[in-house]
């Protein structure tokens, strides 16, 4: 990490990387969609910039945040993988979304397995939580993939969430 909290993470098809100011389009296009609805939304213009405030936000105040999601090959941004933190977040939490179109690929599960260990080498962190929208097949699938288990005894602020736990192996 650099002395601005920047990383780039590579993967075998991705390159996560810092948001910029022209992935802001995308991400309040999805914040403002009904696929928001698990993360409290839909979002309007002013949630949006807010929310993707403090995902850039983070890596100063806690050196971590979030990174966009890249296709390596073409340069597409297909979504977005993070580390949230702060007072809205009882645990450091690692989440993911992808960009309509782009779902059923393995995305997320790669994207968010580079970060997982990138966070628990660098950070030395001994665990993580995902906190997922009940009904969110999708979410639950890739949290699974990524090794987490359901913790049932795990702090959160909305009490229907359901939260998965990611431990070092």
């Amino acid at each position: 990490m650099s002395e601005t909290g920047a990383i780039t993470l590579r993967t075998e098809r991705l390159r996560l990387r810092m948001p910029e100011i022209d992935d802001f389009a995308a991400y309040a296009r999805l914040m403002a969609s009904p696929r928001s609805t698990g993360m409290g939304g839909p979002f309007d213009l002013r949630a949006a910039w807010g929310m993707f405030c403090h995902d850039v936000a983070l890596w100063r105040l806690f050196g971590h945040g979030a990174l966009m999601i890249e296709l390596a090959e073409s340069g597409e941004c297909v979504g977005q993988v993070g580390i949230n933190h702060g007072p809205l977040f009882p645990e450091k939490e690692l989440g993911w979304f992808v960009y309509e179109g782009h779902e059923g690929r393995g995305y997320a599960t790669e994207a968010a397995l580079a970060l997982r260990d990138w966070a628990f080498s660098t950070l030395k962190l001994s665990s993580l939580v995902s906190y997922i929208a009940p009904g969110n097949a999708a979410s639950v699938a890739v949290a699974e993939r990524l090794g987490a288990r359901l913790d049932a005894t795990a702090p959160r602020t909305d009490p229907a969430d359901l939260v998965y736990r990611h431990l070092v192996s």
